[in-house]
This record gives structure tokens, C-alpha cells and sequence, in this order.
């Protein structure tokens, strides 16, 4: 099911557990102003979210944003095969089963004239075989003022489980926009993620949009800058 967060900006959640964790999954759907969709990080669809979709617009772009936000791509894909799915750098290869179009490319990809956005370099997530690039790609809507992210933080509330609350307050994420200490610890290339940080903040924008963890509509930047703080351990310049 839809929501609608603001002019020309939606999401949609649905259950999902992590190493047994409940933390929940979110879709974003931007409007461009010529009436097509951009849907990043698809979720499982069903019949009622499709009649929404075609309500508001027409899909013409699905989005896999990271190495890891690929389950529900393909069958998304297959309810809108005119539309072009893009996919991280690498998922190519590690997926090659996926139907993707276009692989993101900075400063090549035309289409998101009205959504800015970058390769997030250097971060790493902690999956099932260790330490591994997540090669994120995180938007920003300009119209909305909206952070879109999906793994390189989170914000866990009372609106979790108890034992999700208790593991982002042990590992990190818990009231907090920011990566945990998993991500911490696998992340290497501290310069690379700085640089990247950076440049997010130049950006203006109050409101971040997460995959996992609940909406953060107030004082976006500020956390964001908190938190990423926190994961290089110095201190960030927020541009005006």
C-alpha cells in the first residue's frame, strides 16, 4: 500500500527479517513532472500497490540501488517490462540472472534531471560471508527535500521489536541516523566514505527516506551528519 510523505513522493513497507531481526523494508516512488515513476528499491508488489502505481503515474524506471536490494527487482520488473530497471555497479555480475537495462553511472544518467544523486564509494555492509562493498547509489528528490537511502543507515524506534531495539542499541541505528558498528568495523576506506558524506551534505535536505528503520522528516542533515560523525570518528562540515 501507498503512502503519500509529500508533493510527488511515496512509500510502501513490508516485513522483512535480517540475520532473524525484524527491520522491515521501504520502497520509494518519485513522480518526475512528466508523469513518470521512478520506483527505487522495489518491494514485493501485490494487486492493490499496482492500481496505486497506475493511478499516480507511469512506471518507467525500477531502481536496484545497492548490491544487496535486489530480491524483489525481477518480479517487479515483469508487472512493468517497458520500464528500465538500473542496477548498482556490479550487480550485473554478481546477479546476472536479473533483467537489468542500464547499470548507474555518475553524471552519465540523464534521466534523474529532476533527482540528484551519487555512488556512495567505499562503504561496506557485513553480509552472510563477511566484509563486502555495497556500491550504493543514495538520491535526493530537490523538490521535497528528501535523503533517499536504503543500507548506508538506519533508525530504529519503539515502532520495533523489542529484540530489534535491543541489537540497534548494542550494534548501532537505534534512534540514531546512522550505520552500525557491523558497517563500521567492514569499512576500510574511511577517506572514500568521507568524500562521499561530503558531498551529500552539500545537498538541501531536511527530510531522509531509509530501507530499514522509520522516517526521519525533521532535522534530516543534521542527524545524517551525526551519524556519519560517528562512523569516520571526526568531524563534518553541514553546508548552509
Amino acid at each position: 500500500m501507498l503512502r503519500e510523505i509529500d508533493k510527488n513522493l511515496w512509500v510502501a513497507e513490508q516485513p522483512l527479517k535480517y540475520f532473524g531481526l525484524s527491520v522491515g523494508t521501504r520502497m520509494t516512488v518519485i513522480r518526475l513532472a512528466n508523469g513518470e515513476l521512478v520506483v527505487i528499491s522495489p518491494i514485493q508488489i501485490d494487486e492493490s500497490t499496482i492500481q496505486q502505481l497506475n493511478q499516480i503515474g507511469d512506471v518507467a524506471h525500477i531502481i536496484a540501488p545497492n548490491l544487496y536490494h535486489y530480491l524483489f527487482t525481477s518480479n517487479f520488473k515483469a508487472f512493468y517490462p517497458k520500464a528500465t530497471l538500473w542496477a548498482a555497479p556490479g550487480l550485473k555480475s554478481k546477479t546476472p540472472e536479473l533483467p537489468i537495462d542500464q547499470v548507474i553511472q555518475e553524471d552519465k544518467n540523464s534521466f534523474l534531471n529532476e533527482i540528484q544523486y551519487l555512488l556512495f564509494d567505499g562503504f561496506r555492509t557485513f553480509g552472510l560471508s563477511g566484509p563486502d562493498l555495497l556500491n550504493e547509489c543514495v538520491f535526493f528528490h530537490v523538490q521535497s527535500r528528501t535523503l533517499v537511502l536504503t543500507d548506508t543507515a538506519y533508525n530504529f524506534d519503539e515502532s520495533f521489536s523489542l529484540l530489534t531495539q535491543l541489537a540497534a542499541r548494542v550494534i548501532g541505528g537505534y534512534k540514531t541516523l546512522s550505520p552500525s558498528l557491523l558497517e563500521k568495523f567492514s569499512t576500510r576506506e574511511k577517506d572514500q566514505v568521507k568524500q562521499s558524506v561530503t558531498k551529500i551534505l552539500a545537498w538541501d535536505f531536511e527530510r531522509v527516506i531509509v530501507a530499514h528503520g522509520s522516517i526521519v522528516e525533521n532535522n534530516g542533515k543534521q542527524r545524517f551528519r551525526e551519524g556519519y560523525e560517528w562512523f569516520l570518528g571526526l568531524s563534518l562540515k553541514t553546508a548552509v
